[in-house]
């Protein structure tokens, strides 16, 4: 086969959360470029009017959208089953949903552990727990987690989101030496400092925002167009021998 068609998903379809802004919306672009279907969710998602759907269309393949609150245990489980009912096959869950809320540990409020870890770490689990059994029955999948520099780091003022991205690390480890020898690879990609809302409040710190920049060898904040080709190569034929690995994406950041 030739090595670029290696990277086609022509024929696939692909579940993403967390898919209406920024690296979720990138992601779903890049898939639908790549051939996919697309099959997004969000806490406010409605048929017809974001602009992730208009770039699916674009690239000429279909779109689905769900509403969903991941945080919900209650409404993930309703949202799997609505999604099995319509879509007997998921080729490929990018579980790219999360959020981020800041307090420093000591005033870090049990609500807001409950509301990132639900999210971050419990909404995912499930999700790969229930697609992946459908993936193993089939003896093909592809599951691919996004991850953080908090999965290596711990942060400061987020240890909800520290602690749970630190697990989607092992999480990823851990479900890919059961997996990879039926035929699913399970991977997660860790951005390094992307200009998107979640990082808006670093950015414009005074102090924090510019540390961060001359860390950086790339010398700039990375965008969300910069994953686009670590979430195709995960989530193609390229990547069959590639398994519980998680690919950063950080300008050199951990490399400094």
């Amino acid at each position: 086969m030739p090595v670029l068609d290696l990277f086609k998903l022509d024929g696939k379809t692909a579940l993403v959360t967390g898919c209406t802004r920024g690296i979720g919306r990138a992601m779903a672009a890049a898939l639908a470029e790549a051939g996919a279907d697309i099959i997004g969710v969000s806490r406010s998602l409605l048929p017809g009017v974001s602009a992730v759907e208009r770039d699916v269309i674009a690239a000429g393949r279909r779109f689905s959208a769900y509403a969903c609150d991941l945080a919900g245990r209650d409404a993930v489980y309703e949202f799997i089953q609505k999604v099995n009912a319509a879509h007997p096959v998921v080729d490929i869950l990018v579980n790219n949903a999360g959020i981020i809320l800041r307090q420093p540990a000591a005033e870090h409020p049990d609500e807001y552990w409950d509301e990132v870890l639900n999210a971050n770490l419990n909404a995912p689990w499930v999700l790969s727990r229930e697609f992946g059994k459908r993936m193993l029955e089939r003896g093909a999948g592809k599951i691919v987690f996004t991850a953080s520099l908090l999965t290596f780091q711990g942060g400061i003022t987020v240890p909800g989101y520290a602690a749970s991205k630190g697990a989607v690390g092992q999480l990823v480890k851990a479900l890919a030496n059961e997996w990879a020898g039926r035929g699913v690879q399970v991977n997660a990609i860790a951005p390094g400092y992307i200009a998107t809302d979640n990082t808006t409040a670093l950015r414009d710190d005074p102090v924090r925002g510019p540390a961060i920049l001359a860390r950086i060898p790339a010398a700039r904040w990375g965008e969300p167009a910069d994953l686009q080709g670590a979430v195709v190569f995960l989530a193609s034929q390229a990547s069959d021998y590639v398994s519980g690995s998680i690919l950063v994406v950080d300008g050199g950041w951990m490399g400094r």
